[in-house]
């Protein structure tokens, strides 16, 4: 037992590590305030391509969101992080880390989006247009406004997985919270600081754990 704490729980070293996981905490933060957004913006421009007429642009959507929802993220990463400068564009690990979050999330978020959309009754719709709405101030004003709110549980489930899948930036050295972690780990040689970054996930993500799972409840009381 001695030896577990020791080398998984172990004060002095999470004391010591406690400012670099600060850091790579505000990291992951800022991360995820950039990250999140763009890839709910990018999901709702697919949804609302996909509700068009126009079939090559339907298709073209289906081709992005097939691409990248089975493009593994972590290739995606590596690729735009180092695979753009043989293009003549070497983007910084931050812009590297964005851009591969907006391919991969946006594909996520767009089928939500889309499927909360298709949900909503086709009479709705009419109805907004019966009363001079356009096509448009129809879906932004009377059929997004419930297609969003039949989706939340999927939201939120999609942007824990967000937030869990901004640990992989560690590797084109993004100094986020796992980063951190590993960094005083190869210093020290002790698994303490990642467990500390682990529990420091849990907290970070644990509101959203708690609102998920009072929709789930919710939504099986409607039932």
């Amino acid at each position: 037992m001695e030896a577990l704490i020791s080398g998984f729980f172990n004060v002095q070293i999470l004391r010591e590590a406690l400012p670099y996981l600060a850091q790579g905490l505000v990291m992951t933060l800022l991360l995820c305030a950039v990250a999140i957004p763009l890839g709910v913006a990018g999901g709702l421009a697919l949804a609302l391509a996909s509700t068009l007429r126009s079939r090559p642009l339907r298709w073209l959507v289906i081709a992005y969101t097939d691409l990248f929802r089975a493009f593994p993220p972590l290739v995606l990463l590596l690729f735009v992080a180092f695979g753009l400068p043989f293009l003549g564009f070497k983007p910084p690990p931050f812009v590297a880390v964005a851009i591969a979050f907006l391919l991969n999330t946006s594909s996520y978020y767009g089928e939500i989006l889309r499927a909360g959309i298709e949900s909503v009754p086709a009479g709705q719709h009419e109805a907004a247009r019966s009363t001079g709405l356009t096509r448009w101030q129809s879906l932004r004003y009377v059929v997004l406004p419930q297609a969003v709110r039949n989706v939340v549980p999927d939201l939120i489930s999609n942007t824990l997985e967000v937030v869990k899948l901004t640990s992989i930036a560690s590797v084109v050295a993004l100094p986020e919270l796992l980063y951190a972690a590993r960094q005083v780990q190869s210093v020290t040689y002790n698994a303490s600081p990642v467990i500390a970054a682990g529990l420091l996930y849990l907290l970070l993500l644990w509101p959203l754990v708690r609102l998920l799972s009072r929709y789930e409840r919710e939504a099986v009381s409607i039932r």
